[in-house]
């Protein structure tokens, strides 16, 4: 007879390969739509003249549209189902995303960027509110640490594709950044379909499940809930007064600054030091994004096992700080990759055990919180890509900004360790199915 554990095991491991791969490769689609344009910069800013201030502004007035529609999205994603709801986004951003290859001037780089994040707005925080209909809360740090390695993926996948497709330039009459544009933005429309036709809403309609297995998930997720509402019983007027929500959309926007910092100016800062052709500085950004991709395993398991969140957020968040700091100092080719590298493993780390806290007490209409958090933390993509243009225009050097984005991650940590601490998931522990 199978024991509980292993049944336990079984089912989560059975919805874990039935959903991340999905949602794991639309969200590399999405990152890759949102960041690509780092790429595109290294001959976009070239051909149409663009400076590094106006390049930083329009890379990031996309969070700006994100910011706006952001929980009303989310809001609206609980209200009609997650299936329709991020198979619309996608198709939208799809199309958006292959719009970008008709700029011809600042006014409309800025308009399509602000209207991709419009379009994109509420799919990461309705992934985020959509896992909590599949898994439990002890298992969310591994879970969403799965679903976000897709961030560090996508520059192991984008740099080289990105850099390849910068060499058809000429070809057809298109630059190379209007086929970046064309081959990485087609795909999300392909995956709004995709999802239409494979995404179910919660564990009770998986016919991919057994009887059995969806009754011990739906009671083990009702159990939680119930647990939440009575510990935690926030309305979402409530949830969006929440000192602790605030917190954490603080901690959130430290984080982003680092991630965007990073994803925005990774390529312009390879060429910078090692001074390389396009395709071989997206096969030298992939080293980064590697070594991000097994920090943010790494953590998310290591902070599920250990049943701790706080820690599992600051101490990486201090670990890209100094990899920042080194990066801003040493820029011989190897060290300024392997600082870049230390910077990537802290900062990605961070994140699976950061959205461990908020959906471990927030839960029914409160879940619109996880949107402010996500949409007040991705702020943060505007101003970082902003600041760091601002200053390379300034000072003709990376250094400044490097270490503005040190410092947010220093912030960044020492307020995760204000966040109180939280017994709700040591409760977990008593419950059983």
């Amino acid at each position: 007879m199978i024991s509980d554990e292993v049944f336990k095991r079984k089912v989560l491991d059975k919805v874990t390969r039935r959903l991340i791969p999905l949602l794991f490769v639309l969200y590399i689609i999405a990152y890759l739509d949102r960041v690509n344009v780092g790429f595109a910069a290294l001959q976009i800013n070239h051909d149409l003249g663009f400076s590094s201030t106006i390049y930083g502004f329009g890379s990031g007035i996309f969070f700006l549209g994100y910011f706006l529609f952001e929980i009303p999205s989310n809001l609206i994603l609980e209200k009609i189902g997650a299936r329709v709801w991020i198979a619309r986004i996608a198709i939208t951003w799809g199309v958006i995303a292959t719009g970008m290859m008709f700029v011809k001037s600042p006014l409309s780089f800025y308009l399509l960027r602000f209207f991709l994040g419009i379009a994109e707005a509420g799919f990461f925080p309705g992934i985020i509110l959509y896992l909590t209909y599949w898994f439990p809360t002890i298992q969310r740090a591994k879970t969403v640490a799965l679903f976000m390695t897709a961030t560090a993926i996508t520059g192991v996948v984008g740099g080289p594709l990105s850099g390849l497709l910068l060499t058809l330039h000429g070809i057809a009459g298109l630059a190379g950044w209007q086929w970046l544009f064309i081959v990485e933005g087609l795909p999300a429309i392909i995956m709004g379909f995709v999802v239409l036709n494979y995404l179910c809403e919660r564990p009770k309609q998986a016919e991919w499940l057994e009887p059995e297995e969806r009754f011990w998930l739906h009671e083990r997720l009702q159990l939680e809930s119930e647990h939440k509402q009575r510990h935690n019983s926030y309305t979402l007027l409530q949830a969006l007064v929440n000192p602790k929500v605030w917190l954490l959309s603080l901690i959130y926007f430290t984080l982003v600054i680092g991630l965007y910092g990073i994803s925005f100016w990774l390529p312009q800062i390879i060429k910078g030091f090692s001074g390389l052709s396009d395709l071989w500085v997206g096969f030298l950004s992939v080293i980064p994004y590697l070594v991000g991709a097994s920090g943010m395993l790494f953590v998310g398991s290591h902070s599920d096992q250990t049943r701790e969140r706080r820690a599992h957020v600051a101490i990486p968040a201090f670990i890209g700080a100094f990899g920042l700091v080194l990066s801003a100092y040493f820029h011989e080719p190897m060290t300024a990759l392997a600082s870049l590298s230390l910077a990537a493993l802290g900062i990605w780390g961070a994140f699976g055990p950061f959205w461990a806290l908020p959906t471990a007490f927030l839960s029914g209409t409160a879940a619109g919180s996880l949107a402010l958090i996500n949409s007040v933390g991705n702020l943060a993509g505007f101003v970082a890509p902003y600041l760091i243009g601002l200053i390379k225009d300034a000072t003709n050097s990376f250094t400044g900004g490097l270490l503005v984005m040190a410092a947010a991650l220093l912030l960044g940590g020492i307020l995760t360790l204000v966040v109180h601490h939280d017994s709700f998931l040591e409760e977990l522990d008593t419950i059983r199915s």
